[in-house]
């Protein structure tokens, strides 16, 4: 079964089964030229509104995977197919496990220098028959981007796992599209920072409840005013159902 696209307030969302993400990974590694897979929050999807190039990013993108709950709840209002929610760890674990399987290569791009090395270190240990082909750090300096772009190109690998500190996150790949010719990019900003034990991952059932933006409030105060644009997502829900009725 393929892969079903709806979209929510102008925004695509797919909707991929658990089953299918095996088969559509596989689909992508096949593909000619490079594929992008995006973990779409509230917030991106806020952001992909109306045309921009983060809107152009998304809307080109292979896999758009919905990570938060209210993204579910929004399709679930506007009576269109709900999709299935990810957590990205256990999304990244499941398609690093599916790489392994089959003997294909890795590349880890972001991050400080010592979490990167820890990573890179606990990945090989985990995944044992994974070929990690190379990584760089994140926050590096513009002129190191055009070598960075030649070693991914040369290595070739089946997937790019971008992190923290990669300049304009989802956009890059996106933005560097012509400059390959191969591989699966994926942006998950606590990728290096999790595998390098930098970092704690979000606990499986705070997420499950869908409260981890509130530990994001908790280490940045700031964020409490995210309820504005949420409550700004709430009221273009109501909208649409009352008075566009999206197909």
């Amino acid at each position: 079964m393929a892969v079903q696209r709806i979209e929510i307030l102008g925004v695509p969302v797919d909707v991929c089964q658990r089953p299918e993400l095996e088969e559509k990974i596989l689909e992508l590694m096949e593909k000619d030229g490079p594929a992008q897979i995006i973990f779409l929050s509230i917030w991106d999807l806020l952001k992909a509104r109306g045309k921009n190039e983060y809107a152009e990013c998304v809307k080109n993108a292979d896999l758009i995977l919905p990570v938060s709950k209210s993204i579910l709840k929004g399709a679930r209002f506007l009576k269109k197919t709900v999709p299935v929610r990810y957590n990205p760890f256990d999304a990244t674990i499941s398609i690093l496990g599916l790489l392994e399987n089959r003997y294909k290569s890795f590349y880890m791009f972001g991050g400080r220098k010592k979490a990167l090395v820890e990573a890179e270190k606990n990945v090989k240990k985990t995944f044992r028959t994974l070929r990690v082909v190379g990584r760089y750090v994140g926050y590096y300096k513009a002129q190191a981007e055009e070598g960075i772009i030649e070693a991914i190109r040369k290595s070739s690998p089946s997937l790019v796992l971008l992190s923290e500190g990669v300049k304009n996150r989802e956009l890059w790949p996106y933005l560097n599209r012509d400059k390959f010719t191969t591989s699966i990019f994926m942006y998950y900003r606590d990728a290096v920072g999790i595998f390098g034990r930098r970092i704690k991952r979000v606990n499986p059932r705070t997420f499950e409840k869908g409260h981890e933006i509130w530990g994001e409030v908790i280490r940045n105060p700031l964020k409490i005013f995210l309820l504005f644009p949420y409550s700004w997502y709430i009221i273009s829900l109501v909208w649409n159902r009352l008075f566009k009725k999206e197909d």
